[in-house]
């Protein structure tokens, strides 16, 4: 599966977006630290229906 159009913290299933202090802050819960939405990483699992979209773009 390639997902380099999709490829993005925000579409993976360990990515958090928290409200603090009237903020939000987004968390990889997996590696433990903050990140950013459109950050990439090689630990990148997709979510399911970026996986289905992936899938649907591939036929």
């Amino acid at each position: 599966m390639s997902g380099k159009r999709f490829h993005a913290c925000a579409t993976c299933v360990n990515f958090q977006a928290v409200k603090q202090d009237g903020k939000m802050k987004y968390y990889c819960s997996r590696l433990g630290y903050e990140t950013k939405s459109h950050y990439q990483f090689d630990c990148w699992d997709p979510k399911e229906h970026v996986k289905k979209l992936m899938a649907k773009t591939k036929s």
